[in-house]
Parts: C-alpha cells; sequence; structure tokens
C-alpha cells in the first residue's frame, strides 16, 4: 500500500484518502461506511442512492442525501412504489436532488421490486446478505467489482432492478458493510472488521 491512498485528519486520524478533508465526508467515512446494515429501508435507500451516484461523485449525493429522503419518503418502499405520473414530474423538477429521469423512474420501480423480494424472502436483508463473500481480499483503493457483486447485479437485474450493475452494486456491498474496504492502515478498519464479525455471529441465518 503506497501512503497516497491515506491522509491524515486535523484530528490525527489516519483515513482513506477518499473523504478528504470535507466534514460530512469524513463523518460518513468514519462513522456509516462499511457498517453492517440489515435494516430494509436503509438498505433499499443505499442502493438507490448509490444507482443515483452512477456518473457522479458520492460527495453530490451525501451532499443532497437529506433533501432525496425528503423526496421519496424517507425511502419508505411501501410509499415510493405509489409514486405516481405525476409525482414523477414534480421530482423531475426538483432541483435538490438529482433530476435524472430515468433514477427517477428506476426508484420507483425498485420500490416495487423491492416489495415482493420481501414477500419471497422475508426481507431485504435476508436477500442481500447471501451474496456476502466467504472471504476478503485485502482492499488496495482499487477494486470495484467482484464476482459477488457481478452475481448481485445479474440476480437483481433478473428480477426487474434496473440501475444496478455490478459497480453500482459493489458500492452498495462497501456501503452496507457486506465488505470492509478500509484501508488496513485506516483507523475505521479494525472497528469495522470488529462490528462485521458480531453482526455475522448475531444475524440469523
Amino acid at each position: 500500500m503506497t501512503s497516497t491512498k491515506l491522509i491524515a485528519g486535523v484530528d490525527a486520524q489516519t483515513r482513506c484518502w477518499w473523504c478528504g478533508d470535507d466534514p460530512l465526508y469524513v463523518h460518513y467515512h468514519d462513522t456509516e461506511w462499511g457498517l453492517p446494515v440489515d435494516d430494509d429501508i436503509r438498505l433499499f435507500e443505499k442502493i438507490c442512492l448509490e444507482g443515483f451516484q452512477a456518473g457522479l461523485a458520492w460527495i453530490t449525493v451525501l451532499r443532497k442525501r437529506e433533501d432525496f429522503r425528503k423526496a421519496f419518503a424517507d425511502f419508505d418502499f411501501h410509499k415510493v412504489a405509489r409514486f405516481t405520473s405525476a409525482r414523477v414530474e414534480r421530482l423531475v423538477e426538483n432541483a435538490k436532488i438529482i433530476r435524472h429521469r430515468g433514477k427517477i423512474e428506476s426508484t420507483i420501480n425498485n420500490a416495487k421490486q423491492a416489495i415482493k423480494l420481501i414477500n419471497e424472502f422475508g426481507s431485504l436483508g435476508k436477500f442481500f446478505w447471501q451474496f456476502a463473500p466467504e472471504s476478503q481480499a485485502e482492499f488496495d483503493g482499487c477494486r470495484s467489482i467482484t464476482p459477488e457483486s457481478t452475481a448481485l447485479s445479474k440476480e437483481l437485474k433478473r428480477r426487474g432492478w434496473s440501475f444496478v450493475g455490478p459497480t453500482t452494486c459493489y458500492a452498495f456491498m462497501q456501503a452496507m458493510g457486506m465488505v470492509n474496504d478500509h484501508l488496513p492502515d485506516c483507523f475505521a478498519f479494525a472497528t469495522v472488521a470488529a462490528k462485521q464479525a458480531r453482526f455475522a455471529r448475531q444475524r440469523p441465518s
């Protein structure tokens, strides 16, 4: 690993380079990214926002996240699934979010598909976590796709989801804590690893 992939913050903590010094980004890196998530609403939010992020910087989405939550009923998929075409038009005009018609319509479609998954598997968590890798190679800051993310993407697309390519699925897996891609010398790596191990022990199969 090269030192350029780590940065030292004003608090003297060593972090992954990608969060820079933006306070919002640093907070996301320190307190959320990589921590395991099993809540269906938050899982749906994360995969939708990763879809909105495609082609953009994550910080762009992060700065708009609260507005996304307001626009999409806090990502309650039961409510989003009922959004009408008139609601889509209002969202396209909402300058506080990313006004991409395809991604907006995809979020509504994916909400409908999420309900189907829950009806079949019991929860989104039970569906998504079955794609967790059995082991993980040390992250070097470059990996953006894995066999597991490809498999997840393929299965979601088969089930009617959209904007869920392998790269988007891997970013989702990173964000939801399915993998620990903090660099090993990042201060958060050990904390995330411990919480992931505890989550794996406590989570019912």
